[in-house]
């Protein structure tokens, strides 16, 4: 009977989903009706152990994840604003909202700073699925600092939850050590496991079997509950673990995105139903007026005080922090630490939980509606794209791949049009970087010198590894200081790639080969 019942209850997520996808309702909403439609049906469930286990465990997947799809390299502009507002952003927000729940609304001082960690992170999740529904795509790279705080915001919540939850508790704690403990070990671990996992990638050569992506699994949870187990913060640790893999190609790469993204998927779906099934409608609606004054003040006052006062030095535009500012809106990581809250068996005197669904729910609802039109009447669209793949995307989650030439003075290339270009292989001239500018390439454009081609064509991925061979050339290697034409290479091997100071060279007859020259070899048969 559970068994079917689950899979009742994954159907019926998975027409969630699509009805999310296509009308801009959050998702989150439909989850969590669906799970208070289950228990208004008779499906009893009331074990907070059993939701705290799985909201910890949905959490870790979810940071894991969001850290293994950033692309550094494209976020690494608005690096600084993102980490600022994930860290300081969320102790003065969530401080703020403390302060005005004991001097305004009247709750015992600790429980205020309970309830403003608590839901002093964000969720970008369903600011993404509503930008995405309406095809909106964000000015001044918004979307990419919106990403990058909201994925990276969760561990500060974490610990400023756990600190106020420690003091209610009575624990003897040394709150500055555990701050230490927490961002130290978990940023250390983080690295640390993240650089020995990339080293047993190259060291044993997964073939895709699918052995890879369990060892990822294992990986991951060795460096969350590592970390948690030193006092480190686990999901901080499992951010960084998730960047440093996630920003390498290696075999088994694609298969591994694709089985994050549903994994994440099902765990927000499963975080979300839990959240309904074991609240209780009646307790949630008598205290949804007060959810909606602490959420309005926290949109209306403290994030604005978070965004304004510590993006003050960063010349940005007006327009955009305003924008921020309505885009805080609470999900998945509230949902958790409030019932981490309840678990822990502290004497509470609010319904903290009930009071944080509330929370997610309206903003949810309130924040997600008025978003769209917001950053049209703000400014905020970028008209020239939408919120659709990128080329790195497309580069991780397809078989389109991309490589990168720049056309010199005496290129054969100079001076063509595109349409003459009568490429004799099944690639296309995708992008045209000219000076900083980009060309869409018709068919009558031309090409100039300086031009930086983008071409595109269905990517190659060795499934063993062993055709190719990468190596460094030192000091006293026989290569060293060696035009290749000089070489006596067997017929068999040719030097197909160079990579020297960061940047790749195609070799030619004249190459010199310099120490610390990377060189990419590839060996197989000679036939006419």
């Amino acid at each position: 009977m559970e068994l079917l019942l689950t899979s009742i209850i994954l159907f019926l997520a998975i027409i969630a989903t699509r009805i999310s996808d296509k009308s801009g309702i959050p998702s989150l909403i439909l989850f969590i009706l669906l799970g208070m439609g289950f228990g208004i049906l008779g499906v009893e469930f009331s074990d907070f152990t059993i939701a705290d286990y799985f909201a910890n465990l949905a959490l870790m997947v979810i940071m894991f994840q969001g850290g293994y799809s950033t692309n550094w390299n494209m976020v690494k502009p608005v690096a600084k604003v993102s980490i600022l507002l994930s860290f300081l952003g969320v102790i003065v927000t969530a401080l703020v909202t403390g302060l005005f729940c004991h001097y305004i609304i009247g709750f015992n001082f600790l429980e205020s700073m309970l309830l403003g960690s608590v839901v002093g992170s964000t969720d970008y999740s369903s600011v993404s699925s509503i930008l995405k529904s309406r095809k909106l795509n964000l000015k001044y790279n918004t979307g990419s600092i919106l990403e990058v705080e909201s994925g990276s915001n969760d561990p500060a919540a974490y610990t400023m939850t756990m600190i106020f939850l420690s003091l209610i508790l009575g624990s003897k704690v040394f709150i500055p050590l555990m701050i230490f403990k927490q961002i130290v070990f978990g940023v250390a671990l983080g690295f640390l496991f993240g650089k020995i996992t990339l080293k047993l990638i190259d060291t044993f050569k997964f073939d895709g079997d699918g052995i890879f992506t369990l060892f990822i699994v294992a990986s991951m949870l060795l460096t969350y509950s590592f970390s948690n187990y030193i006092g480190g913060n686990g999901f901080l640790s499992v951010y960084l673990f998730g960047i440093l893999i996630g920003n390498r190609q290696y075999i088994g790469k694609r298969d591994a995105i694709f089985f994050f993204d549903g994994l994440s998927s099902i765990m927000q779906v499963g975080l979300f139903f839990i959240l309904g099934l074991i609240s209780n409608p009646s307790h949630a609606l008598k205290l949804l007026p007060l959810s909606f004054i602490i959420m309005a003040f926290m949109t209306l006052v403290a994030r604005p005080i978070s965004i304004f006062g510590l993006l003050k030095p960063f010349k940005m535009p007006r327009n955009q922090k305003l924008f921020l500012c309505l885009s805080g809106l609470r999900g998945a990581a509230a949902v958790a630490f409030a019932i981490m809250v309840v678990n822990s068996g502290a004497n509470i005197s609010e319904d903290i939980y009930h009071i944080v669904f509330g929370i997610a729910v309206i903003s949810t609802l309130l924040q997600g509606w008025i978003l769209p039109t917001a950053a049209i009447k703000l400014n905020m669209v970028d008209k020239s794209d939408t919120m659709l793949r990128t080329f790195n995307e497309y580069q991780d989650k397809s078989n389109l791949g991309f490589i990168e030439t720049t056309i010199t003075e005496n290129s054969r290339w100079v001076g063509e049009k595109v349409s003459n270009l009568n490429m004799a292989f099944d690639i296309i001239v995708a992008k045209i970087q000219r000076n900083n500018e980009i060309v869409v390439p018709r068919g009558n454009t031309t090409i100039k010198a300086g031009d930086k081609i983008v071409l595109g064509g269905k990517s190659y991925f060795d499934t063993t590894g062993y055709d190719l061979v990468e190596f460094t050339v030192t000091e006293d290697h026989k290569w060293a200081g060696k035009i290749l034409s000089d070489l006596d290479l067997p017929d068999e091997l040719l030097i197909i790639m160079l990579l020297r100071d960061g940047e790749i060279l195609v070799p030619t007859g004249r190459t010199k080969i310099l120490s610390n020259d990377t060189l990419v070899t590839i060996r197989g048969t000679v036939k006419d």
